[in-house]
């Protein structure tokens, strides 16, 4: 599948990064311990931020994917450690490391005035989502959609944690992520900007399948797990759309139902 254009490489400066797996404040995105073959195999390929150093296991078995990453690592010069699979996992700040761990420089915040000012900009908005495998799922999902970034707020919300950049897997690498002090405030911004902003919430009155998508740019904004949207971020939306369920069940996984509101957006936007 071809990538849209208009998402240009990021470099980053160093920085250091604070641990854990989410942040009610952070001064940055974080992103700098990357776990997982996927997530450091992009890393590599990516080339748009430092990279420290690569840790393999000395346990792994053959597989395509690690020689890719120790060639990877070759072209770019970035020295690879060994140590044994228990000393990498004392290492890992994930559940499932797969025997690969990056050092990198954290990912740097992007500009959201120039993420408004793309003429076909598609913004997904994070109404505080604090689930790191949730928010490296929705930016996956993004990324491969063809959104063109993605806003976070600044407080009470998940960042770019290793737990959230492995479920990401690798996508970080490609799609700019700015924050905000907070998302309504934001959705005034994007407002002003022209930028159509759709809820989506399970409480919404139209159908993601019904909306007016046309090729101008559209901010998509999820809620929060368990309760959904904020009063707020509700009420700046320009609709609020919801997903049809036709099974016992009232409602999805804010990953799953962010893979169907950017895929829909997406095909109707598509020429």
């Amino acid at each position: 599948m071809t990538k849209p254009a208009g998402r240009p490489k990021r470099r980053q400066p160093g920085a250091s990064e604070t641990k854990g797996h989410g942040s009610s404040g952070r001064d940055g995105l974080g992103g700098g311990q990357v776990e997982g073959r996927r997530a450091v195999r992009e890393l590599l390929r990516a080339r748009c931020r430092g990279i420290r150093r690569v840790i393999m296991s000395t346990d792994l078995a053959a597989d395509p994917l690690v020689d890719e990453i120790v060639a990877l690592a070759g072209d770019a010069r970035v020295r690879i450690e060994y140590v044994s699979g228990v000393e990498l996992e004392e290492l890992a700040r994930t559940q499932a490391p797969q025997g690969v761990i990056a050092h990198a420089v954290p990912v740097v915040e992007a500009d959201v005035d120039t993420l408004l000012a793309h003429p076909r900009a598609f913004i997904v908005a994070l109404d505080g989502v604090t689930d790191p495998g949730n928010l490296g799922a929705i930016i996956r999902t993004a990324e491969s959609a063809g959104a063109t970034g993605i806003v976070l707020p600044r407080h009470r919300a998940a960042g770019l944690s290793p737990a959230a950049v492995k479920a990401a897997s690798g996508a970080i690498e490609y799609l700019s992520i700015g924050l905000v002090a907070g998302i309504p405030a934001f959705l005034d911004r994007a407002t002003r900007a022209g930028l159509w902003t759709v809820g989506l919430d399970e409480r919404g009155t139209t159908s993601v399948f019904d909306l007016a998508v046309g090729e101008g740019p559209v901010v998509l904004v999820l809620g929060a797990e368990g309760r959904g949207l904020s009063r707020l971020a509700r009420e700046r939306c320009e609709v609020v759309a919801g997903i049809p369920m036709h099974g016992a069940l009232d409602s999805l996984n804010v990953g799953a139902a962010a893979a169907v509101a950017c895929f829909e957006i997406t095909r109707r936007r598509t020429p």
